[in-house]
Parts: C-alpha cells; structure tokens; sequence
C-alpha cells in the first residue's frame, strides 16, 4: 500500500485544449486527457494525490512537465484532472498535495 507523504498547500490551476499535443519538459506530449500535472521541482514520474480543499474530491497525477509559472501556484493539473476534483469552472483552487511512495 502506497504511503502518503504531506508536500503543502496552495492554488492549483489547470492547462488544457490550448496545450494538447505539445512536448512537455519531460518529453512527451501533453494529453489534457491524462491525469498528469506540472510542478516546479519534483522528479518527473512523481505520483501525487491533489486534494480539493473546497470539494473535498481528489485524483491521483503523475507529473510530467514543469510550472506553474504563476505566482502563488503549487501545481498546474491536466483538465481531466483539474475536472475530477471539481475546479474546471473556477479554473483555481485551495488543494494540498502529498506525495505517494
């Protein structure tokens, strides 16, 4: 059983259509469709469960790109993962994040 490890809170916003199909920092193609996630220094690969502090709802990302280059944003989520937790409408939220092992 993966053990869940405390990272910290703050905004995550989302990227989506504009995006898809472009090469991410790790390589690979964005799929707005994937449950995948930018953060500025974890290592590519990462899994990590986002929780909507508003919702309360949360999904599980693998992160395969860099950012957010916003201030004040811990993640950038795909759009499937951004409408999972409940925030496509708002296009931020209050999540935290821990990180899976």
């Amino acid at each position: 059983m993966e053990q869940a490890v405390f990272l910290n809170e703050g905004m995550a916003s989302y990227y989506g259509a504009r995006h898809h199909g472009r090469k991410t920092a790790s390589g690979k193609p964005f799929n707005k469709n994937a449950l995948t996630a930018a953060h500025k220094t974890l290592p590519f690969g990462s899994r990590v469960r986002v929780t909507n502090l508003r919702t309360q709802r949360a999904v599980v990302v693998t992160i395969n790109d860099r950012g957010p280059y916003a201030k004040r944003r811990v993640i950038d989520l795909s759009e499937q993962a951004a409408r999972e937790i409940g925030m496509l409408r708002a296009g931020v939220a209050p999540v935290k994040l821990e990180l899976l092992q």
